[in-house]
């Protein structure tokens, strides 16, 4: 995919509670190149959108652990002061959350809050960060963007605010967009521009994307990379097109059959993955995904080690098979 934009490396996230320490994240390593869609998927609680709040620090140390390293632009994120990692924030790493309606102030203008990242890191005049934040909304599809960039967030539709909330995002330029479930509350029709949106900004500016979502109908048209995570560990990495024709851990499996098609007629119902998730307070010793998997012997009370079945497709399940 290209040079090396972002390295993960054996990154852990835990809470600390009256009950126990909730381990929400164990240990997961990846690597986003330049200009490249990475894909994080899994079912809810399954510890991705903790996984990518936790690189740009938005979860207050004191409610958290943090282990492991993040490592981007030569530096170790979870080593950055506070001042640096606001310098950082929004300016070289922007996210944009599920809901633009929380995300966005209600009593502000929209264009005044496109333009306050751009004065904030960039230093630039009140005129100038007008300009660009209008040119922003017109680069995301808002018709209109002079006249509407005078205009309030309950003055635009779910997709339009999720536009603005992208505009924003790219407002200082940004190497890297994080985008956490952002079409999850869209019609399908709004989900499907908004996609192309994002892969029309990746070819035009050069940004790479991390984009978090449980649904990987989504995923077959967005990403270059697919990294399959459950219970706070990932467990498949793959390109994209591998995944689906070729997919190993028997989670994966289970995503990709629980997913209706259009390209057969048949009339057996979807599979649904039965069980639960196992307690990230108590966390298993064995698989984590062995209470819920069809192909468990015994070698499954072992956790499995990763298994590398092509330079760029891993698998951590010890049932996994070269082809």
């Amino acid at each position: 995919m290209g040079d090396t934009l972002l390295e993960v490396e054996d990154l852990h996230v835990h809470f600390p509670t009256p009950d126990g320490v909730v381990k929400a994240v164990n240990g997961i390593s990846y690597s986003l190149a330049k200009q490249e869609i990475l894909a994080i998927v899994g079912e809810s609680g399954s510890g991705k959108s903790v996984g990518v709040l936790s690189l740009l620090r938005l979860i207050p140390d004191r409610d958290c652990h943090l282990r492991g390293s993040v490592h981007f632009e030569g530096s170790d994120l979870l080593q950055l002061s506070d001042v640096e990692m606001r310098e950082l924030r929004g300016n070289r790493i922007a996210m944009v959350f599920q809901d633009p309606m929380t995300s966005l102030n209600p009593v502000l203008r929209i264009g005044d809050q496109i333009q306050e990242s751009i004065i904030e890191h960039q230093g630039i005049s009140e005129k100038v960060a007008k300009n660009r934040a209008i040119e922003l909304l017109e680069l995301v599809g808002i018709p209109e963007a002079e006249k509407r960039y005078r205009h309030y967030p309950h003055q635009f539709s779910g997709g339009m605010r999720q536009r603005i909330m992208i505009a924003a995002g790219l407002a200082c330029e940004p190497s890297i967009l994080i985008a956490d479930e952002p079409t999850t509350a869209l019609d399908v029709t709004i989900q499907a521009q908004i996609i192309d949106l994002v892969k029309k900004l990746r070819r035009e500016i050069g940004m790479s994307v991390i984009w978090i979502t449980h649904d990987l109908g989504i995923v077959a048209g967005l990403a270059d990379r697919v990294a399959v995570m459950y219970a706070g560990k990932i467990v498949e990495f793959a390109p994209v097109d591998e995944l689906f024709k070729n997919p190993q851990h028997p989670y994966s499996k289970g995503l990709l059959n629980s997913l209706p098609r259009l390209d057969t007629r048949s009339e057996e119902p979807l599979e649904a993955i039965e069980g639960f998730p196992p307690n990230l307070i108590d966390y298993p010793t064995t698989c984590p995904f062995l209470e819920r998997c069809s192909s468990r012997t015994e070698q499954c009370q072992t956790p499995p080690a990763q298994q590398a079945l092509t330079p760029s497709h891993q698998v951590w399940c010890h049932h996994a098979v070269k082809v």
